[in-house]
């Protein structure tokens, strides 16, 4: 299992759908406040649907919490602004997984802090960033695919047509 953590994140839609992607692979959310929507908001609800129940949400008032709260664990911070790609880095079991907010991404000062733990989704160069559902996804399912996907189903239901 993996530690997403979301830093001030503001679209409701997107965390829902990230809710949901965690629930599918057995992630924890981590959510630090402000948040730029309501926990009840029903556009976050309606994008994780029925899943909440499988999702671990947890909240913070700052990143130093989460920090304070997992001294020993490492931490992934995913920016356009990384030296490496997300995939050259090794994903452990309990990793975190770091993300900023949709409008602005990492406050700079963390960036620099822990430069050698930033990591970048490749993209094209004219484009500035991808959705942020997508990118937990990304990043997600790389660093499951490297531990196996250890507890996840690896075939399909048989299906007649």
């Amino acid at each position: 299992m993996f530690n997403i953590l979301l830093v001030e994140p503001e679209i409701p839609q997107n965390t829902g759908n990230i809710a949901r992607t965690c629930a599918a692979t057995g992630c924890r959310l981590h959510l630090v406040r402000p948040l730029g929507f309501e926990v009840s908001d029903k556009y976050l609800k309606r994008a994780g649907l029925d899943y909440w129940q499988f999702v671990d949400v947890r909240y913070y008032d700052g990143i130093e919490e989460v920090f304070a709260a997992y001294p020993a664990a490492r931490f992934h911070f995913f920016t356009t602004k990384a030296p490496r790609g997300y995939a050259e880095a090794k994903y452990e079991e309990g990793d975190f997984l770091v993300f900023g907010k949709e409008t602005a991404g990492l406050p700079e000062p963390l960036l620099k802090e822990h430069y050698e733990e930033c990591v970048r989704i490749p993209m094209l160069k004219e484009i500035r960033s991808l959705n942020l559902a997508n990118s937990v996804a990304v990043a997600v399912y790389e660093a499951w695919r490297q531990n196996g996907f250890c507890g996840g189903k690896r075939e399909g239901k048989p299906r007649t047509f």
